[in-house]
């Protein structure tokens, strides 16, 4: 694998990590306090939200541009840790915003170099606007209006504060993020009819563009550079069970696609950046009585087979988390 494609490889995966948070993998409260909701979202009756959660990565090979799934060359031992930070508040009835950010630990031997390097991630930043006003959250279906999903609508911009391919660094294996600004617009459609419940996740990012006179350290001849636009969807489906405390228990299964499209290099196409991965979580989370505390642990796993993948890496990754919310 040439030194180029590893960088590139690795890049995205660094902003794959960044963004879990927002992406989809992390499991937060739903409007009923403690369901498959994605994303860091605020419980319907609540004022605010903290969530703390740790991330380990393990690297396992990678797709080429082609989508064939490749191995590591031998002594390879990829890692990547993160501590996730995250918090919501209502700013109104059907309004709510989030920001959140990781801290970046990065553990890497490859071809014989070892590294470790740590810094701050890409910081999202957002709003959510709930478009319902009573809990859909039901134990019976009497009439059609009851499978009605509660449906949210958002949009968040990624700020570029983490250390980039763009920055004063010798290696890829010193980067903790993307270097770009991107818009993003997404919709989630969350349903709980209980026990089981559902929801399908959305989102499409545009990059904003920007100049470049310098690579990993090295400074080369000045141009402008826009990564190609993103998209992600998410679909889970859940069981939740109550524990004769009514503490419940919900284990969630989920399927995730990340696409993104070739970039754009001073005008022209830049077929070395677009990047595809499928990949397929499950979470387990308990919630107290009152659904204000929610602890949970998510394994997600890229699917390492041809063509479920291309230019990027096949990730396992182990999250931990607890989130708090005030009523």
């Amino acid at each position: 694998m040439s030194r180029r494609l590893f960088n590139l490889i690795l890049a995205a995966a660094l902003f794959w990590g960044a963004a879990l948070l927002y992406g989809g993998e992390a499991q937060a409260a739903s409007c009923c306090g403690g369901g498959s909701a994605s994303s860091l979202i605020l419980p319907k009756i609540s004022h605010s939200m903290i969530d703390l959660s740790f991330d380990y990565e393990k690297y396992d090979g990678y797709w080429n541009k082609n989508g064939t799934y490749l191995h590591d060359p031998p002594g390879s031992n990829l890692r990547q840790y993160r501590m996730n930070i995250g918090y919501a508040r209502r700013l109104g009835d059907n309004w709510q915003a989030f920001a959140s950010a990781p801290l970046v630990f990065n553990e890497n031997v490859y071809s014989g170099l070892s590294s470790s390097k740590h810094g701050v991630g890409d910081t999202t930043l957002g709003v959510w606007y709930e478009a319902f006003d009573n809990i859909k959250c039901v134990w019976k279906v009497n009439d059609w209006k009851d499978l009605v999903p509660a449906a949210y609508f958002g949009g968040s911009l990624l700020v570029p504060t983490g250390i980039s391919p763009y920055d004063n660094v010798g290696s890829s294996f010193d980067i903790t993020g993307r270097g770009f600004y991107r818009l993003d617009g997404s919709m989630l459609l969350d349903k709980t009819v209980y026990p089981w419940n559902m929801s399908l996740a959305a989102s499409y990012g545009v990059y904003m563009e920007r100049p470049v006179n310098r690579e990993y350290g090295n400074y080369v001849a000045p141009y402008r550079k826009k990564l190609g636009d993103r998209s992600l969807v998410t679909v889970t489906f859940g069981y939740t069970y109550f524990l004769d405390s009514m503490d419940t228990l919900t284990i969630t299964g989920a399927l995730s696609d990340l696409r993104e499209k070739d970039g754009i290099t001073d005008g022209q196409p830049d077929p070395s950046t677009g990047m595809a991965k499928r990949s397929a979580a499950l979470t387990l989370a308990w919630a107290n009585m009152e659904r204000d505390w929610i602890a949970k642990a998510t394994w997600s796993h890229a699917l390492a087979w041809d063509y479920m993948g291309s230019n990027f890496p096949v990730t396992d990754n182990i999250t931990l988390g607890v989130t708090h919310v005030f009523r």
